[in-house]
């Protein structure tokens, strides 16, 4: 990773992140670097009481948690699932699962019970949006029906999509694509794109490996670097720390730099391009 733009930008925005199912289960998250420099303030939601605790515990004074659900703002059944990752408001898809090891057991509902979410667009911890990272296993576009107003300032969304219906009646990755696109956003890339081996073959002896079938994947989305003068000169700033910091996009950083420096006759551009090339 290249030098953080706090070495070349003083004074940067602090920049508003929030995560949608901030369950600690996958490992750090990817605000992270944001979070180390101080350059962000983080609000995240997780109704799981466990995974909750935990992440109150770690947390630093940069970070809220919340027990909430984020949906629809309607009841919901929680199917509980053997691996805690694949637990849902969605019933898991038997007949896809079975075509893949391991899932059919991870997949197994244990319990169900009853939970209330909340519409993004109404909850009043959320003052604004800069950064969204979201994984809720296929409720992802739910959110995203439900939170349209506080998605207008978005910057940039991380969230897991499908190409496969892993769970009954989920919407898949175009279902996504083709919403987000409507609010103003493009598709930027997958990090990380996973496949899985489809049965009944096995590599290795080991039922995470992956061949050709690409099964799901955490996907960017950025706010359109072709209408960059739609965004405000703060905004310009955080975009480029967010696509600099977390995921390396060094030419449309480099983009939007130029467009802060042609309204604010200032050389941020000049002196980053020094320091990637």
């Amino acid at each position: 990773m290249k030098p953080s733009l706090t070495t070349i930008i003083p004074n940067l925005p602090t920049i508003q992140c929030v995560d949608v199912g901030a369950n600690p289960i996958d490992g750090q998250a990817p605000y992270l670097p944001l979070l180390q420099k101080n350059i962000a303030e983080v609000i995240g939601f997780e109704p799981d009481a466990k995974a909750l605790a935990v992440l109150n515990q770690q947390k630093s004074n940069l970070e809220t948690y919340l027990p909430f659900a984020v949906g629809d703002g309607n009841n919901h059944t929680f199917h509980r699932c053997q691996a805690p990752g694949m637990s849902s408001l969605l019933k898991p898809n038997k007949e896809t699962l079975s075509y893949f090891h391991g899932f059919p057991e991870w997949g197994k509902v244990l319990e169900t019970s009853p939970i209330e979410t909340y519409r993004l667009d109404d909850l009043e911890a959320v003052k604004s949006i800069d950064y969204l990272k979201i994984d809720i296993q296929g409720g992802e576009l739910m959110v995203f029906q439900n939170g349209q107003q506080k998605l207008r300032d978005t910057l940039v969304i991380h969230t897991e999509v499908e190409f496969l219906p892993m769970y009954e009646g989920q919407p898949l990755f175009a279902e996504v694509e083709l919403f987000l696109r409507g609010l103003g956003f493009i598709f930027h890339k997958f990090e990380p794109l996973v496949s899985r081996v489809v049965k009944p073959l096995m590599l290795r002896n080991n039922p995470y490996a992956g061949l050709s079938q690409q099964v799901w994947a955490d996907a960017i989305f950025i706010k359109n670097f072709m209408q960059l003068d739609a965004l405000s000169n703060d905004a310009l700033l955080k975009y480029a720390v967010i696509l600099h910091d977390i995921y390396g996009s060094y030419d449309i950083v480099l983009r939007a730099l130029l467009a802060y420096d042609e309204r604010q006759l200032t050389s941020y551009s000049q002196v980053y391009a020094s320091k990637i090339l």
